[in-house]
């Protein structure tokens, strides 16, 4: 990947939009490939009209991108207000394919791209996703175990629908861009949350409701860990206080964030966004704006370290809890990346869901750069 530009504005219209973008693109060569596309929400269902122009007016062959409430540029995030944000590489014809449409499984890629896969050996997927579509976990972890690792998003909608591009529009299901293994690249993910307790033990479940951790009542461990303050007035804790279940296996401590979707005070019951098990290890964790400051910080100078340039371009996927929700005003999340790495072009998109290796997790920033 190589000569990346980028492209964002404000608009009202998509059209007005569209047209500023393309002339801060510049001139185009042939070589200019594979584009990155994401708009705002209101322009969801435009989103097929959108790449049709973005194909005739750049002859960029192969886009690849959705909608969603808030889209990312480099230091500049559009929450809530129509925007459209682009990237377009140069790259080889052999460098990238397109990833079709996953809905059960991944047949659909092997067939499309299978002598492609087995010659160029693609180490990473770029994928977008439809939240509704219960088989997602299921696909991204077949995708990872036939690709190596999978980066990207659930789409974020207030209703507009669920777009996905790659090469052509779809929903329902995981679609996106696999990168051949020589492609350079450098990934990494940065939690929202801090731990407020130790890690537990289930002892007793029913799919996803936790009856005891640790042989007590849920409950009661539960506020045992939030603390007096909070146990008090239980209400408090909405939005603010989740479950978190630890990667097996993971050397950095690392844990998929799930929301509380229940509390039964009568029977001591807890209820999360995820079915659990018997001996599935458990914490809990606060949504903590200086915890996310410096886990970006930290996420961000490992890549840093690992680039030894400024990258070429990258793609940032945050969850919607984040952004001006949890950093503030005036894009300071966007502007973190931007001062830490430099001033290079940056698009992506706030998820209803973030993918990173072979996982589903919530509250966390995921930044992919090509170097």
């Amino acid at each position: 990947m190589r000569d990346i530009r980028l492209a964002h504005t404000a608009a009202p219209d998509w059209r007005a939009g569209l047209g500023h973008c393309v002339a801060q693109l510049g001139p185009l060569t042939a070589e200019h490939r594979l584009g990155f596309l994401y708009v705002a929400d209101k322009f969801a269902a435009s989103l097929d009209d959108i790449a049709t122009v973005l194909r005739e007016v750049t002859h960029v062959r192969d886009w690849v991108g959705t909608s969603s409430v808030g889209i990312c540029a480099t230091g500049r995030e559009y929450f809530d207000e129509p925007a459209l944000a682009m990237m377009v590489a140069a790259a080889d014809p052999d460098e990238y394919r397109v990833l079709p449409s996953l809905e059960r499984d991944t047949r659909p890629m092997k067939q499309a791209h299978g002598a492609w896969i087995e010659h160029r050996h693609p180490s990473l997927a770029l994928v977008h996703a439809d939240p509704r579509a219960e088989r997602v976990p299921m696909l991204v972890t077949s995708l990872a175990e036939e690709i190596g690792f999978v980066v990207g998003g659930l789409t974020a909608s207030h209703g507009n629908g669920f777009p996905q591009l790659a090469g052509k529009v779809t929903e329902g299901g995981v679609s996106g861009v696999l990168f051949a293994g020589d492609v350079a690249l450098a990934t990494g993910l940065s939690q929202g949350c801090s731990p407020i307790g130790p890690v537990r033990r289930i002892t007793d479940c029913r799919d996803n409701v936790i009856v005891s951790i640790d042989e007590q009542p849920a409950l009661d461990v539960f506020k045992q860990d939030i603390g007096e303050i909070l146990a008090r007035d239980l209400r408090k804790v909405a939005g603010y206080i989740h479950a978190a279940l630890p990667v097996p296996g993971s050397d950095t401590g690392d844990y998929m964030v799930r929301n509380l979707t229940g509390i039964d005070p009568q029977r001591g019951l807890l209820a999360i966004g995820a079915e659990v098990g018997v001996d599935d290890p458990i914490l809990f964790v606060r949504r903590d704006k200086g915890a996310a400051e410096q886990d970006l910080s930290r996420m961000l100078r490992q890549i840093k370290t690992r680039a030894k340039t400024r990258p070429q371009g990258g793609v940032y996927v945050s969850c919607v809890a984040r952004g001006p929700n949890l950093f503030g005003p005036e894009s300071q999340e966007l502007r973190r990346i931007q001062d830490e790495l430099g001033d290079f072009p940056l698009v992506g998109f706030f998820a209803n869901g973030e993918i990173s290796h072979n996982r589903l997790y919530g509250y966390t920033g995921i930044l992919t750069v090509f170097l």
